[in-house]
Formats: C-alpha cells, sequence, structure tokens
C-alpha cells in the first residue's frame, strides 16, 4: 500500500497558509485487491527530522480509521509565524504493514495577524506618533504583518525594484516573498518570473479581502546582489477604461474604484542555516518608474511603448538612480487573506491554422479554437511604428473582426492594444501583462508578413490558454464525432472561465455571476479540482453580503446590478449549495463552520420574500429561455429555497447545532408542503396522471419539461405521484418534439431527469442536441463554433459562455456511466450505455480518492467492459434488464437483482475488471 498524493483541503499552494486549523487529505494505491487503510498516523513538525518520535507541532497519534480526507489539524497552541512545517503521514493496513508517504511541507505567514489593530495597511512609516496609540500591534513582532504599501500614487502602471545585498557570511536556506499588487502584479527575482503565475492576486471585494502570494524563491537566490522587481498594473481594483472598451462602465457606469492608486507590498524572508530569520520588507528604500505599459485595460487592451521600457530593470546590476523613492501609500482597505485558491497560469499554445491578408498592412489570424487566451507577437521595424491588435469571436464575410451583437459593437472596434515598437533591429515580442479575453481570431493592423509596404514584419502569431492552475481531472471520449465535438466545445467553454472565481465568459463580462458557480458544479468537477476555488468563491460571497442577508447575484461585486439581477436565489443560493457539493465531491467540511451564520441570515433574508405562505417567485426564474426570458419562478426559485434549508439542516447536523437542524428541518418541509399545494395537480381532471403546473399565467395549468425535471431533481414529488410526474414529463419532451424547451437553469434538471435510470432515455437528449434550429447544441457545431454560445442565436454577442454547457454533467453520468454516490466518491455506480446509439465510449475521472476508468465497447452482441476501481472506493456496477450474464468476474462475486425489476447489479470492490455483457 502506498500513499501516492497528499495535501491539505481548500490549499492549491502552500507557502503562506494563514490560519491555526487545516485539513489534510491524502490517496493511496495498491496492487493487492483486498488492500484498505487500517488506521493512521499524521505528524507535524518545524524539524523535518523530527517526524517520527515527537513532533513539536501535532501529532495525531495512531488513529483507528479508514478515513482519507477531511483529517482536522488544529495545534492547540497554533502555528508559529513565518515558519517551515513538515508534515508525513504513516498509515497502517489489514493486516498491519506500514507505509509512510513522502515528507510534505507548508510555510505559514501570520495566522494570527488578523485579530490585531491597526489593519496591515496602517503605514508606521509616515505615522510615527500612532505607535503608542497601536502599542498592542507593535509589540506582537513576530505576529504582524511589517511591509509597507508603496507606489508612486499615481493610477498608471509602475515598475518597482529593490536591490538587497546581504553581506552576511551565513548560508541561505530559503528564501519566501510574500507579497501582492493592486490590481495585478508580476513579480520577478533577480530578471526572472518568480512563478508561473499571471493575475496575481485573485479578484476579491478589496475593501473586504486582499489576498497576497506567497513564492519560494530559494533556487533563484544568490550569494551577491538580489534584485526584486514588481511590475503592477490596473485590473479591477483601479479599472483603467482609457480610450476602449470597459464592460463595468458600460450604459450606466457603476463601477466604482476601490482604489486609485496602483499600490505593491512585498516582505522577503531570509532563513540561515544557523536557525536565524531576517525579514526585508517593502518602504521607501525601494525605487519605482512608470512602466512601458502605459494602458492596463484588463478588457483585452494595453498601450506599451517599446521605446520606453528599461531593459534589465529587474535584474542586478542596473542603474536606477534616475528612479524615483517608493512612496509609503495607505493601500486597500481589505484584510489580507493568502490566495489559497489556484494561480491563474499559461496552458496550452495556439498557433494559427490560417491566416489572410484582409488588405495591405493587416493580417488575420485563425488560432483554430476559441478560449480565454493571452496573444504572443513577434515582430520588428522601424523606431515609432505603431502596431494594433485585436481579438475576436467572431469574423465578418470578408474575415475581419466582427461583434455580430448590434448593441455591442464597441466591443468590436473598442478592444485592441496599440505596441509602439522600439526600433532596435532585434525582434520585439509583446504579450499582455494584464489583461486577457477570449478569442479564436488575432488581426494585426500596421504590419506585414512580408517586407512589402514598407511596414514592420510579422515574424510570429500564437496565443496561450490562460485559465485556472487546478488540475485537470478527466476526459470522455466516444464514436460518434458530433458528441466529441460538443464535449471539446464544453471542456474549452469550462476551462476558459476558471479563474479565481467561476465567471461566465471571459470576453466580454468577466462577472463572477454566481449561478455557473453552483448550476455547473457537478459538471465543472469533472474538468477541473475545483475545492479550493470554491472554497474561495464563498470567502467572495460572505464579503459581499448585505447587512439584511440578502446574497446578490455576483460575487465579489465588481458592477451593481438591480432588481431581480441584484436578487434572485438561483445566484444567492451558491452560498448554501456550495458547502454541500464540498462534502458530496471533495468529502470536505473545512467551509462549514465559515459559512453557517451567512447561510442563515440568507435565509431570513428570503423568508422576508415569500408569498403564498412559501413560495418564492421574484427573481429571474428560468434565466435564458428564449434568449433571455424568464419563467417558472415558482418552481425553480421555490424548489432551490426548499434545497438551500435542507443543505442549511445538514451544516447544523455537522456542527452540532440540533436546535437549529430541527428549525431548518420543520422549515424545509413547510416549503414542501406550500410547494405541492399550489404547483401539484393531482385531481386528473385535465390529464390522466398528476402533473406539475406553473404559475406564469395564473388560472392556466400548463405542463412543461422544465415544472416535472425540477420537482423530481429537488426531491419534492411525492412517492406516489412519481410514477405520474415522469410520465408527465416524457409527455411534455414529446409534445415539444423533443426540443429543448427550457432556459439555463431548467435546462441542467431536463438532463438529469432524462439520466435518471427511472427515465434513461439517451435518445431524447441527442435528439434534442441534434435539432437543425435554435435551441441546439449542434447547430453550433455546425456552424463552425468551437465553445458554446451565451443564448441559442447564431449572431450571439458572446461564444465563450458556459452556462448552457450542463449537458456535459450527462455525458459522464449517463454516457460514461460514473456518477458519485457516496461523499468524494467513496462510493460510485457505473452504468454503461447498454442500449444507447454508441458503439465505445471510453473516458476517465481523476476521483478524490483515485483514478477511475471506464471503456465499454458493443462487439457483435456482446458488450465489452474494462473497469478501473480505484482503492478505498466501491464501484455498484448498474445493468439494465436487457444485459445478460456477465463473465469476467471474480468467482466471489455475484449480479443480484437491483430491487425494481429492471435489471441487476454487483459491487465492484478496488481492483482492474475486463468483462463481458451479453446483451
Amino acid at each position: 500500500m502506498e500513499v501516492t498524493r497528499c495535501g491539505i483541503h481548500g490549499f492549491h499552494e502552500t507557502i503562506g497558509l494563514d490560519t491555526d486549523e487545516i485539513r489534510f487529505f491524502w490517496v493511496l494505491e495498491s496492487s493487492d485487491s483486498r488492500a484498505q487503510q487500517a488506521a493512521y498516523r499524521i505528524t507535524v513538525s518545524s524539524d523535518s527530522n523530527n517526524l517520527e518520535g515527537r513532533p513539536d507541532a501535532w501529532d495525531s497519534g495512531r488513529v483507528e480509521s479508514d478515513a482519507q480526507r477531511n483529517i482536522i489539524c488544529k495545534p492547540e497552541a497554533g502555528f508559529k509565524s513565518t515558519t517551515t512545517y513538515y508534515w508525513q503521514v504513516t498509515v497502517w493496513d489489514q493486516d498491519g504493514q506500514s507505509s509512510r508517504s513522502a515528507v510534505n511541507e507548508f510555510y505559514t505567514s501570520y495566522p494570527r495577524s488578523s485579530r490585531l489593530l491597526p489593519p496591515y495597511s496602517m503605514n508606521q512609516t509616515y505615522m510615527p506618533h500612532t505607535s503608542l496609540i497601536f502599542r498592542t500591534w507593535f509589540e506582537n513582532e513576530a505576529d504582524r504583518w511589517k511591509a509597507v504599501w508603496i507606489g508612486n500614487g499615481g493610477d498608471k502602471p509602475i515598475y518597482l525594484r529593490k536591490s538587497i545585498q546581504l553581506p552576511s557570511p551565513k548560508r541561505v536556506e530559503k528564501v519566501v516573498i510574500f507579497a501582492s499588487g493592486l490590481g495585478h502584479f508580476n513579480l520577478s527575482v533577480n530578471g526572472k518570473p518568480a512563478s508561473p503565475h499571471v493575475l496575481d492576486p485573485g479578484w476579491t471585494n478589496y475593501h473586504r479581502t486582499v489576498q497576497f502570494v506567497g513564492y519560494d524563491v530559494t533556487s533563484q537566490w544568490n550569494g551577491r546582489e538580489n534584485v526584486i522587481g514588481a511590475h503592477v498594473g490596473n485590473g479591477f481594483y483601479a479599472g483603467d477604461q482609457g480610450d476602449r472598451f470597459f464592460w463595468p462602465m458600460y450604459e450606466d457606469n457603476t463601477y466604482v474604484r476601490y482604489g486609485n492608486e496602483l499600490c505593491f507590498f512585498a516582505e522577503i524572508h531570509v532563513h540561515y542555516d544557523d536557525g536565524s530569520h531576517e525579514t526585508i520588507i517593502s518602504d521607501p528604500s525601494w525605487k519605482v518608474r512608470r512602466s512601458a505599459t502605459t494602458l492596463a485595460n484588463i478588457y483585452a487592451s494595453e498601450d506599451h511603448d517599446r521605446r520606453e521600457y528599461p531593459v534589465g530593470w529587474d535584474a542586478p546590476g542596473y542603474d536606477d538612480s534616475t528612479w524615483d523613492p517608493a512612496k509609503p501609500l495607505t493601500g486597500p482597505r481589505g484584510k489580507l487573506r493568502y490566495q489559497s485558491q489556484p494561480p491563474v497560469i499559461l496552458h496550452n499554445t495556439f498557433n494559427p491554422v490560417q491566416h489572410k491578408q484582409l488588405r495591405p498592412g493587416v493580417t488575420m489570424f485563425d488560432l483554430g479554437q476559441n478560449s480565454s487566451i493571452m496573444p504572443r507577437v513577434e515582430v520588428s521595424g522601424p523606431a515609432g511604428s505603431e502596431i494594433i491588435i485585436r481579438y475576436s469571436e467572431t469574423v465578418d464575410d470578408e474575415g475581419a473582426v466582427f461583434m455580430p451583437d448590434p448593441l455591442f459593437k464597441e466591443f468590436e472596434y473598442g478592444v485592441y492594444t496599440k505596441f509602439i515598437l522600439s526600433g532596435t533591429g532585434e525582434r520585439e515580442i509583446w504579450t499582455p501583462d494584464f489583461s486577457f479575453t477570449s478569442a479564436r481570431y488575432i488581426q494585426i493592423e500596421g504590419a506585414s508578413l512580408d517586407e512589402t509596404n514598407n511596414l514592420p514584419i510579422i515574424h510570429s502569431v500564437s496565443a496561450r490558454h490562460v485559465s485556472s492552475a487546478a488540475r485537470q481531472l478527466g476526459y470522455v471520449k466516444t464514436d460518434k464525432q458530433d458528441v466529441n465535438d460538443l464535449i471539446n466545445a464544453c471542456y474549452w467553454s469550462f476551462s476558459s472561465n476558471i479563474f479565481s472565481y467561476h465567471t461566465d465568459c471571459p470576453q466580454i463580462e468577466k462577472f463572477g455571476w454566481l449561478e455557473v458557480t453552483s448550476l455547473l458544479a457537478p459538471a465543472t468537477q469533472y474538468v477541473r479540482d475545483m475545492e479550493a476555488v470554491y472554497s474561495k468563491i464563498l470567502d467572495d460571497i460572505i464579503d459581499t453580503q448585505e447587512p439584511t442577508g440578502l446574497v446578490p447575484t455576483m460575487a465579489p461585486e465588481i458592477r451593481y446590478m438591480c432588481g431581480p439581477l441584484h436578487d434572485t436565489i438561483t445566484w444567492g443560493c451558491a452560498i448554501a449549495f456550495l458547502p454541500e457539493l464540498l462534502k458530496q465531491y471533495y468529502g470536505s467540511t473545512e467551509v462549514f463552520s465559515k459559512i453557517y451564520q451567512p447561510c442563515v441570515r440568507y435565509m431570513e433574508y428570503m423568508k422576508t420574500k415569500e408569498r403564498h405562505g412559501g413560495l418564492i417567485e421574484h427573481g429571474l426564474g428560468d434565466w435564458g429561455r428564449d434568449i433571455a426570458f424568464g419563467n417558472h419562478q415558482a418552481n425553480i426559485e421555490t424548489a432551490v429555497y426548499h434545497r438551500c434549508l435542507r443543505n442549511v439542516a445538514l451544516m447544523a447536523t455537522e456542527l452540532g447545532h440540533r436546535d437549529d437542524e430541527a428549525r431548518f428541518t420543520a422549515w424545509a418541509d413547510r416549503i414542501h408542503t406550500v410547494y405541492n399545494t399550489h404547483l401539484l395537480i393531482s385531481d386528473k381532471a385535465t390529464r390522466p396522471y398528476a402533473f406539475y403546473t406553473s404559475l406564469d399565467n395564473p388560472g392556466t395549468h400548463d405542463c412543461t419539461m422544465v415544472s416535472q425535471a425540477v420537482a423530481l431533481q429537488f426531491g419534492l414529488v411525492p412517492t406516489a405521484y412519481r410514477g405520474d410526474v415522469i410520465q408527465a414529463f416524457l409527455a411534455a419532451c414529446a409534445a415539444s418534439g423533443n426540443r429543448m424547451q427550457a432556459g439555463e437553469i431548467g435546462l441542467k434538471y431536463v438532463w438529469n431527469t432524462l439520466a435518471d435510470p427511472a427515465v434513461n432515455r439517451p435518445d431524447i437528449v441527442l435528439e434534442m442536441a441534434r435539432q437543425e434550429e435554435h435551441p441546439s447544441y449542434m447547430r453550433f457545431l455546425r456552424r463552425g463554433e468551437t465553445t458554446l454560445l451565451e443564448f441559442w442565436q447564431d449572431a450571439c454577442r458572446s461564444k465563450c459562455h458556459d452556462m448552457l454547457g450542463t449537458i456535459y454533467e450527462w455525458v459522464y453520468e449517463a454516457v460514461l456511466g460514473v456518477r458519485a454516490v457516496g461523499d468524494a466518491y467513496r462510493t460510485w455506480t457505473l452504468r454503461p450505455p447498454v442500449g444507447s446509439e454508441f458503439g465505445l465510449v471510453q473516458g476517465e475521472v481523476e476521483c478524490p480518492y483515485g483514478l477511475i476508468k471506464v471503456r465499454f465497447e458493443s462487439v457483435g452482441g456482446d458488450g465489452r467492459l474494462d473497469v478501473r476501481v480505484p482503492m478505498s472506493t466501491s464501484c455498484t456496477l448498474v445493468l439494465p434488464a436487457c444485459a445478460g450474464v456477465v463473465s469476467g468476474l471474480p468467482g466471489e462475486l455475484r449480479t443480484t437483482s437491483n430491487g425494481n425489476g429492471v435489471g441487476e447489479e454487483v459491487v465492484l470492490p478496488p481492483g482492474t475488471y475486463q468483462l463481458v455483457l451479453s446483451l
């Protein structure tokens, strides 16, 4: 038995942990199918050589348990600040054989600094008279932030540098930098990037929270001069529109800057081999000058004058005598919090698949795939030459950048970068410092591919996909090319919207609309490991929640909306949905304690919105139907309200709040009753079966697929009527000609219902997806789209929206057939697509306990099924009635009736199986 991977729940990188309570997890593998963990021991120490004896930080002792996740570590005295901790897990199997993990480590920042006053942004540099007033802050030297926010007092991008010379003869053992720059910053050490990160730090409500980032730069440190360089740009903190498109200012100018001065702070912690520790801070001894990037509009618009670039500015030996001393600044209002979610990094490289000269000096490059990108352009030409770089998801008939929505033509001509050449004779490279977009096409103006027209020469054009560094988890592939293309489009749409929060599009909006966060979580967890991202989003929600308890529709709230675009439970429900999803998919309850009271406050707020004894119907309903029309408010919003209450009761149970558990359970039961009183039509006077109606047209009893699907998937249908409601759902599908009649919210539950074992109609799903006219996924693909569009229309403003991508969840659950049952896939089911049109399906899911692999192929009259069940999990293989004898099972395994008379099932313990199903 081997420990193959370890981690800490809710953290991606672990350089700067700022909490005294953490939770561990680990993954096991074994070649012995009988192997199982019987006990574990975790030790944590500040001395890597003292993990087996008496560790100085924490020791779980030997615990007789098979638990591998959500293991709480909370040292009695907390963790020391700015200290490296080492931890190791030892596990014992059923035979008493032990195995140790590799030694893991994390580095702390200031776990208890938030308890001290004043906040970190109080600058003792220019307020020395406050030292007495804030005596407690200054007394606790070891546990407080020391750095000063610095800048030049302006709101345009800046370079900052600090030359450090340590005369000490002591050997440096470790160098860690904590830094933050607002809106975004790039950090370098001795002329090289400190990390592969871009767009540090994550977006937050900067009045409440500012993230700092930790960097281990030991390998870049040398024994002579060391130079720290920081390039700081605007981001959303001090958004700079310039003369370009800037969505928060569009139409109603509701964007208000968080701050008007770009600012930066850093602490460089140098640890020596004798155990001593030196801290170097950002202060007025740093040097500052304006950046060659003179506009940093995050909506893919930058101006960069290469003539102004100070070559070698962040490397040793540079003369900064003409630079100004940095100014101490007040800085943002928010408290510092470690950037716990995965950083944003660059992934795949896209090279043009074709190019076209539109007119002399204007060339369009087609990357072949739409996605979130940071382009890279390599050119050469005379000094002062201006290159214009534009981006687009769509081109017109001539092949030029094009915005198909006439309301957003400003995005067509108002998003571009101006790059001015220095004319050194060398090839000059531009890539954005502080912006990105979604694009398939890059249009370059003012340059040529050859030496004609005396224009600068384009030597190369490419783009890097920019997204979260969260681990990629799996894939699905079938023998149907159109389905594979749809899977690909969903993947690129999802990946292009995962940053420090889940955006709805990386092009026009870039906002953290909360409906995609919870709506797409069951689908996204197949794409990336989202645990740390979702944990951070919950922090954003807490920061954004209003005094009334209302959770707005986006977090952070970069642009203020109004009416139902500000207050709708199908968006705000993320506050109560995400904790349950983190438990279900990652086996972690780490967020419960911090999110519980905000959830209670939100439920108390929603109670004031009840109508007719408990219905909620004031929001956007099934947004996205017929472009952007909301309906089914009472059905969807009340169902979501009911689920929120159940989840709050779940958290109350976990946290030991017994009175609250009873209160919220009774509250949810009341809403269940009200829902059925007003929406369930059971008299069979108009139809031969019971069904759910909407209240869209009072007095009219309609019977839509969404009404039935929502009631079924939220567990609101009384047992006696479940068969009737399924019949009503299928009748509604047939009445529509198997066309999607749902918005973005209801669509998920339509797919879930069609995947339900009691329904199991993949043929209807594919017929809906393949319609010739909208709504239709395949219409997108037939028109050459490579990502999903915002609405069911051809001429759509945004072509990298992921909110319609809930069919991706169906692909994994109903085509590959994998579905989590127990928390973190401790138990899971596999339903091979027997009887469907798929002759071959294969894929993988990297679940929290290991790798699940499935391959199903129809050969003649048999179905060949290969399955890998990871250690510590069990798979229930569910076979439909049309499947006969199963061969290849180990002798001790037998199929049994699943109890409903429509098939059999067998429980597969960990191992690899090659089975043959007689069909």
